[in-house]
């Protein structure tokens, strides 16, 4: 087998808790559930009323405003 190089450019993390590695980290390593009520639509009519959102993600963040809108929801993370 042939050896290959690897390079990392970067670590990141979207995850329900935490939108950077270092705060993903500390709530891990806490024991942070990312467990809470569904917020992003109505759950009335399913059986489950709590999810694993990723929470407090703003897409202004990490594109301007005219290329957030091309993409869905999923897409931005």
């Amino acid at each position: 087998m042939k050896s290959r190089r690897v390079v990392v450019t970067g670590i990141g993390a979207l995850t329900p808790i935490g939108n950077n590695l270092q705060d993903y980290w500390k709530s891990l390593v806490d024991g942070v559930s990312g467990a809470a009520p569904i917020t992003n639509f109505d759950p009335s009519n399913f059986k489950t009323q709590f999810a694993c959102e990723l929470k407090n993600f703003n897409p202004l963040d990490h594109f301007d405003r005219k290329e957030s809108r091309k993409y869905d929801r999923f897409a931005q993370y």
